[in-house]
């Protein structure tokens, strides 16, 4: 065999480096924090829908006080709505039923003044209706 027939390369050769790793997920932590705390803020003020964080995401305290916040606000409209609806009935309150659409505006702008400030990790306490949220 001669020299020929074996090759020889005297370029050096490049060694292709390896493949990165994908990058690790982020440690998880201990804390009460959800995943889906954003969600579940929102879930919190749209009315029968409170009851969901409050029964699915109970580890979470910020979580739970904005559900039962959402819950109160709920039951605070419902008595409003009942009475103005009854007060109707008697015959006596009819004018009363003009002031419904502007009350159920009312609880609309405060339910999602409360949702943006849930967002951002703020509290909106209600005078009058959110000191009942601690009781129960």
């Amino acid at each position: 065999m001669s020299d020929q027939d074996t090759p020889q390369s005297d370029a050096p050769q490049e060694e292709t480096p390896p493949p990165t790793p994908p990058p690790t997920p982020p440690p998880t932590t201990g804390s009460s924090d959800s995943s889906n705390r954003g969600v579940m803020i929102v879930l919190s003020y749209l009315w029968i829908l409170a009851l969901i964080p409050l029964l699915v995401d109970k580890d979470d305290k910020e979580v739970q006080w904005h559900a039962k916040n959402g819950l109160v606000l709920t039951a605070a409209e419902f008595a409003l709505w009942l009475v103005f609806n009854l007060l109707a009935a008697t015959g006596i309150g009819c004018v009363f039923l003009v002031f419904l659409p502007i009350i159920f505006l009312v609880f609309t702008v405060i339910r999602v003044v409360a949702i943006v400030k849930g967002l951002k990790g703020e509290r909106f306490v209600i005078p009058g209706l959110s000191q009942y949220v601690d009781k129960f």
